[in-house]
């Protein structure tokens, strides 16, 4: 990584509210503080959407993200190339494909080292595998991009109130007591402990572990899952040196007395952590991933196509993301003072 290289941030879907979303954390960097980005193309994507919510925002178009720091002060740096339609709302193949090549360049420059980390806007999934991408999500598409098995990269959602992992993420519930295995709870554990570490300056993290069923089990009469997958990774978990505990009973660990007790909730199924968060955080939401090479975050929100364009979407997430990656950045970079 180039000491002081900016962020990079993928356009997302251009019918969706990443465009805008872009436009307006950057309107707000002075009051936000935040590092120097760039956006992966869609110069005329951005000020259509800038203009449609009447956002004052001069894009600047440059070939090399070095140049992101010399105008960002006065204009938004947009990387040289790929460009479409703005059509709020209606999301469309060559949508997709502008979307796809921005992410592609943006996880390029990283691996490259050209820039810090990126921040990834809201695609949508379906629309993507129209155009022959063939990942569940963004999240394992970077893991890809960067030689690593999709299980060795964590999914963490984070906002002011809760940091909530989800051992099993895009898998349906059925599935989730089939694929739940001590060895997957105890490499995503891991995995989260050192990003933790490392990203967050959270030097000994305190890692709270969700039962899968209702009441954790109850002593297995309602299922035996707590003590013959759960209960076993934590126990060798501690044995490592790890500040892990639970199983805890799902419908009580997110309250604010027992949020306070730990760092991170891992959770064992995707709504399971997802709907905690989002109740607690959901416009200021971040979703990152952890255990790459590369930093990457995105808004922990969806391409909201309902109201692209109107000038409802609240922008909250995606400066959370900027300011979560460039956080994480400066520690990687030595330069983040805890």
């Amino acid at each position: 990584m180039v000491e002081g290289a900016p962020l990079a941030i993928s356009l997302g879907d251009p019918a969706g509210v990443g465009p805008e979303l872009i436009a307006a954390a950057w309107a707000a960097r002075d009051s936000q503080e935040l590092l120097p980005f760039v956006v992966t193309g869609g110069p005329d994507v951005l000020r259509e959407a800038a203009a449609r919510r009447g956002l004052n925002v001069p894009v600047r178009q440059v070939f090399h993200p070095n140049e992101a720091a010399d105008c960002f002060a006065f204009a938004l740096p947009v990387l040289d190339g790929a460009d479409g339609e703005y059509t709020p709302g209606e999301p469309s193949r060559a949508g997709a494909e502008l979307a796809l090549a921005s992410l592609h360049e943006a996880t390029g420059l990283a691996q490259a080292g050209e820039v810090s980390g990126i921040v990834t806007a809201p695609v949508s999934k379906a629309r993507l595998a129209e155009v022959g991408f063939e990942h569940p999500g963004q999240t394992e598409f970077v893991a890809y991009a960067c030689g690593y098995a999709p299980g060795d990269a964590v999914m963490m959602l984070a906002g002011p109130n809760l940091r909530a992992v989800p051992i099993t993420v895009h898998i349906a519930l059925s599935e989730v007591p089939h694929q739940l295995t001590s060895a997957l709870i105890e490499r995503k554990a891991r995995i989260t402990a050192m990003a933790l570490a490392r990203d967050f300056g959270i030097e000994r993290p305190r890692i709270a572990i969700a039962g899968l069923n209702p009441h954790a089990g109850e002593e297995g009469r309602m299922g035996d899952e707590e003590a013959r997958i759960i209960a076993p990774a934590i126990e060798l978990l501690r044995a490592e040196g790890l500040d892990v505990s639970g199983p805890f009973p799902p419908d009580a660990m997110f309250t604010a007395r027992a949020r306070a007790t730990y760092d991170v909730a891992l959770c064992m199924y995707h709504d399971q952590a997802l709907i905690p968060l989002k109740a607690l955080d959901f416009d200021q939401g971040v979703n990152v991933t952890l255990g790459l090479p590369i930093i990457r975050t995105s808004p922990d929100h969806g391409t909201a196509f309902g109201i692209a364009g109107t000038g409802q979407a609240d922008p909250g997430a995606m400066i959370a993301a900027i300011c979560m990656a460039g956080d994480c950045a400066m520690r990687r970079a030595g330069l983040f003072d805890d």
